[in-house]
């Protein structure tokens, strides 16, 4: 308004006209000014045009880019005034066409750049924006035969997460039921998004999965991350986890023979891990809702979230962050953060324990290690002592129990406080093999036929026994439990532990 006061601009005397694109996509509009006596700008005029246009505080909105005018040599009225209004028309409009260029054309060149480099970030990091810090979890997994599936494909096959394909779940999120497009059944589990903090434990257990083959290792059929979500699918096991059949809740009756196959396969599925794996690979969440049943009850472990692989460098140790399930974590690793192959025997010998009781690690307050140890008499050639502590839908059968006492005395072999007390998982698969074979049992045939892990953060230094003492004080994961195998990654603990 100043400059229109400052030339005594009239009505007409301002144009805007031929709006292009040019080859850049830099937006070009001519801006052209009359002088009011329709004859031409004196060179003070010239020099007030200049300095206003060249001098704006004018702030575009932010969806707009920054802007600046540029002026065309302007001629003076001589022996050429004909030309001299020319002159001023034709240089005031391609100023003003390349301050509007400016404006738009740096807009449209940051969005460019911009979507340039998400691009590059998301192919180069697609689970970085997983990842608390960003760091952890930024490169791309390496997959064997695991792939990739689109939001829309599972929400399909589950037709849209109805309830009525719900399998369970836990503080991770939910776990459905789906039919593939090539009629494959698949367990399906679905993060909710205020459990998505485990980026790299959900980069862990894919490439884990992807790259570890063994009858008894759930078998991974591919992921999603799209959309803000993260899914991985399993192969379907029809008769849930270990833990169902215990509690009774799947319907399920193992009998005696069927928990001893039950345990020697889980025990040869962690054995590949620690002994054939390259590199060898400890779980570290060993547990009854981390091993399932298929449809002939062939058991297979599951839940890789929380797994290390052991270099050469290693040492046969790891020293990391306390993490694991309480009732089932090591004690010698919660003390000294060492993490071996023997952390994993420890938890299975407190599965064996559960396939004996079908009672839970932690009950009312009382440790199953240290309730059967206290009761455990070599005396009593029936029971050992556990009559009253037993599984009473196998207790009533007593003469059929057949390498209980064995069976027993491999399992707190496996809970010993010391790891170098502990056999190791090929030694518990020969032992439940003789078990087997004692009794006249093929050990490789099949049957025709909740615990939440916890990040302990730094423990460091914690000398004390986590079980001994008063098991109600020890910490427990808010919310509802699940027999749904829980994606370790969904449950953390940032306090330091101190268990009295």
């Amino acid at each position: 308004m100043s400059l229109w006061v400052k030339l005594g601009l009239t009505p007409g005397s301002v144009f805007l006209q031929n709006p292009f694109f040019n080859v850049d996509d830099y937006l070009q509009i001519q801006l052209a000014l009359f002088p009011p006596d329709g004859k031409y700008f004196n060179r003070s005029e010239i020099q007030i045009i200049g300095f206003d246009l060249s001098n704006q505080t004018y702030k575009p909105p932010p969806e707009f880019g920054p802007y600046y005018f540029i002026a065309s040599p302007y001629t003076f009225p001589g022996s050429h005034g004909a030309s001299i209004s020319h002159g001023v028309i034709i240089g005031v409009a391609i100023g003003g066409a390349l301050l509007v260029l400016c404006l738009f054309g740096v807009v449209v060149y940051a969005v460019w750049q911009k979507k340039r480099a998400e691009k590059a970030i998301g192919l180069s990091r697609p689970f970085a924006s997983w990842a608390p810090s960003g760091k952890d979890s930024g490169g791309a997994p390496q997959l064997k035969g695991a792939r990739w599936f689109s939001y829309d494909e599972l929400k399909k096959c589950t037709h849209n997460f109805s309830e009525s394909n719900e399998l369970g779940f836990g503080g991770y999120g939910k776990v459905y039921r789906g039919i593939l497009s090539d009629g494959q059944a698949v367990a399906i589990k679905r993060a909710q998004h205020g459990s998505m903090q485990g980026g790299l434990e959900f980069k862990t257990e894919i490439e884990l999965l992807s790259r570890v083959h063994h009858k008894n290792l759930v078998g991974l059929v591919g992921f999603c991350f799209e959309q803000g979500e993260q899914m991985l699918v399993y192969e379907f096991m029809a008769n849930g986890t270990l833990r169902e059949s215990l509690s009774g809740r799947s319907g399920i009756f193992l009998d005696w023979k069927r928990r001893l196959r039950i345990a020697l396969g889980s025990a040869r599925g962690l054995a590949y891990l620690h002994e054939l794996a390259n590199p060898p690979i400890i779980h570290r969440d060993i547990k009854s809702t981390n091993i399932l049943l298929d449809e002939n009850l062939t058991a297979k472990v599951a839940d890789f979230g929380l797994s290390k692989l052991v270099s050469d460098s290693s040492k046969g140790h790891v020293s990391t962050q306390v993490k694991g399930t309480l009732g089932y974590l090591d004690p010698e690793y919660y003390m000294t953060q060492q993490l071996t192959e023997k952390s994993d025997v420890y938890s299975f010998g407190v599965v064996m324990l559960e396939l004996i009781t079908a009672k839970q690690p932690i009950e009312k307050g009382k440790y199953i290690v240290r309730e059967v140890r206290a009761l455990m008499n070599k005396k009593d050639e029936e029971y050992y002592g556990l009559r009253e502590l037993m599984d009473p839908s196998i207790r009533s059968n007593a003469g059929l129990l057949i390498g209980l006492g064995k069976f027993l005395e491999l399992a707190m072999q496996c809970v010993e406080d010391s790891a170098t007390d502990r056999p190791t998982m090929s030694e518990v698969v020969k032992g439940i093999e003789t078990i087997l074979q004692n009794d006249g049992m093929n050990t490789n045939s099949t049957t025709s036929a909740s615990s939440s892990a916890t990040d302990f953060g730094a423990a460091k230094g914690c000398l004390r026994h986590p079980y001994y003492g008063d098991t109600n004080n020890l910490p427990r994961k808010d919310g509802n439990d699940s027999d749904a195998f829980d994606y370790s990654g969904g449950y953390t603990l940032s306090a330091k532990v101190e268990p009295k």
